[in-house]
């Protein structure tokens, strides 16, 4: 198993962000390490997404500084975000679904890293069984559950060091709940750090590490995962 190093993977300072005259997000910092599972909880609304469009280069930042690995990426593209190693799962999944489950991750291929294995379809189908059952099926067929881990599995085939995952568990199964939390903790095995968007604080406990918590753009809350209490996450986050 891979153990965390300490190295601080992505760094968030001062972050704020408009959409148009709205200001979503106040002075927001957050640091996560390698080999972390950091979860970013909050309600819906509370700037959970615009965080992350924000670190992934979809939403130009007003002020701050956002680094990846020592290297600031506060005003880089998303595709040359990722291709320093940042991946990205959007919440709506955004697969290609005329395309089946192998031309699907065919089209996230990058090169591999230096330092990890590479991710290829044979790695991929072990950690997701249902996929490899299904790899010349169109992709719009899946099942939500499927796609969600259809979307991962492309995102892998960029072999990130990190991946940014957007509210992974909503909308699914509880027994695909539980298939997902277990595929994220062995990614952390794998050394891929992962940095998630959720309102479910059970399927956070499980998996992470550390936890913030978010409430109208700015942070409010950071702990270790085990330190933080239902009180407190009902405050800031029951509906």
């Amino acid at each position: 198993m891979t153990e965390p190093n300490h190295e601080t993977m992505l760094e968030v300072s001062g972050l704020t962000a408009f959409y148009g005259k709205a200001q979503i997000l106040f002075d927001l910092s957050l640091t996560i390490r390698r080999g972390e599972i950091v979860v970013l909880l909050g309600r819906n609304g509370a700037g959970k997404t615009t965080t992350f469009k924000s670190i992934i280069g979809l939403l130009p930042p007003a002020d701050g500084e956002i680094r990846f690995k020592g290297r600031d990426i506060t005003h880089l593209p998303p595709h040359k975000t990722c291709n320093l190693g940042l991946g990205y799962v959007p919440e709506d999944r955004r697969i290609f679904t005329q395309l089946t489950i192998l031309e699907n991750l065919e089209v996230g291929r990058q090169p591999p890293r230096e330092g990890f294995v590479p991710w290829t379809f044979e790695r991929l189908f072990d950690l997701f069984p249902n996929l490899a059952e299904r790899r010349n099926q169109d992709a719009g067929t899946l099942s939500g559950g499927e796609q969600q881990m259809l979307t991962i599995a492309r995102t892998l085939m960029g072999n990130p060091e990190m991946i940014i995952l957007d509210e992974p568990s909503e909308g699914l199964a509880p027994v695909i709940v539980q298939q997902l939390a277990d595929t994220i903790r062995r990614l952390k095995q794998e050394g891929v750090s992962i940095f998630l968007a959720e309102q479910n604080l059970n399927f956070s406990r499980f998996i992470c590490d550390r936890a913030y918590i978010i409430h109208q753009g700015s942070v409010c809350h950071e702990s270790a995962i085990e330190e933080l209490s239902d009180k407190e996450y009902e405050r800031y986050c029951s509906i």
